[in-house]
């Protein structure tokens, strides 16, 4: 497989599955914590080994993830297998911190505007919840990570320019972060705006961990994620059937498909460590609870190289 692989890509990428967090958040059916936990061993089974479970944020926010302690409690620590959950702020990480999660996320934005919105709060102050979270987390032992949405673009603003990155991103690196992803909350990411902020981001800070979240609002997620492939990155965080969208923000559809993500990577030389057939079961399950078709294309397609029989489609005439 490595003869398939572009020259600078990694051999092997991490994948992050956030679908039951991120993915699930904007569905208005609430699903089931037994539904849930059903889905979260399914994505265990297929490989995922990262796994963003669900958010500490307030339940009347977003009502979809009112079970998360319920939820951790019941899945347990499947051996290899990192748990990590979103955090808001200092109330949040405590409670992630009793439940005992694996990880803690803590996020802001970008832009002002969708800080406010998402975070009802301004980015200062933001960053100072996000002080008191990592805090929190060193007295529990566990490991805090950061999230900067509409890192790409704001849906309220428009651009949002490069040094607001780069400065966000030093601030939280002094307040002890180690790992930033990048989210493109509502698909405004371009392969030329990935490549300038993860080369700025690695040449201002090289010891910060870099991982991407793309959403595929305008059809180019996978364009995006070959740009950070390009750079070296090899942290990529979707969603199974390419569910998800932000609440707080307009026009934001689904996040890239975990299962078109292990395709394209693993038909490129890049392993996942995920089975593909489990992932598109795993997709078609998320369908079925969610009650509605999902974007994913290998779900509907299969693998490159899955056969099917000469009579199952009829043969031209005339």
């Amino acid at each position: 497989m490595s003869e398939r692989r572009p020259k600078g890509w990694p051999a092997r990428a991490t994948i992050v599955e956030v679908g039951l967090r991120d993915g699930l958040q904007a569905e208005r059916a609430i699903l089931p914590t037994e539904t849930k936990l059903d889905l979260a061993r399914q994505l265990i089974a297929a490989g995922i080994r990262h796994l963003e479970l669900t958010s500490f944020v307030s339940p009347r926010a977003v009502p979809q993830l009112a079970d998360a302690e319920e939820l951790l409690a019941r899945l347990g620590r499947p051996a290899g297998v990192e748990i990590t959950a979103l955090v808001p702020n200092a109330k949040g990480a405590e409670r992630a911190a009793r439940a005992g999660v694996g990880g803690m996320v803590v996020f802001l934005s970008a832009s002002e505007s969708h800080n406010r919105k998402n975070l009802n709060r301004g980015i200062d102050r933001s960053l100072a919840d996000v002080a008191e979270v990592t805090m929190i987390g060193e007295a529990a032992g566990i490991p805090v990570h950061a999230a900067l949405s509409v890192a790409f673009g704001c849906p309220f603003e428009g651009e949002v320019p490069l040094d607001r990155v780069v400065g966000i991103a030093e601030e939280l690196a002094m307040l002890g972060i180690r790992r930033l992803s990048l989210g493109d909350t509502t698909g405004m990411a371009t392969p030329p705006l990935v490549r300038e902020r993860v080369e700025a981001l690695r040449a201002k800070l090289p010891r910060l961990e870099l991982a991407l979240h793309f959403h595929n609002t305008r059809g180019i997620g996978l364009c995006n994620v070959m740009a950070g492939l390009d750079c070296g990155i090899d942290r990529f965080e979707s969603s199974i059937g390419g569910l998800g969208g932000c609440p707080f923000a307009a026009g934001a559809t689904g996040n890239v498909c975990t299962e078109d993500l292990v395709y394209l990577l693993e038909e490129c030389g890049v392993a996942t460590g995920i089975d593909l057939e489990a992932a598109i079961a795993a997709a078609k399950a998320f369908e079925r609870a969610v009650g509605r078709p999902l974007p994913g294309q290998v779900m509907k397609a299969g693998p490159r190289l899955k056969l099917h029989p000469l009579d199952a489609v009829a043969t031209a005439t005339g």
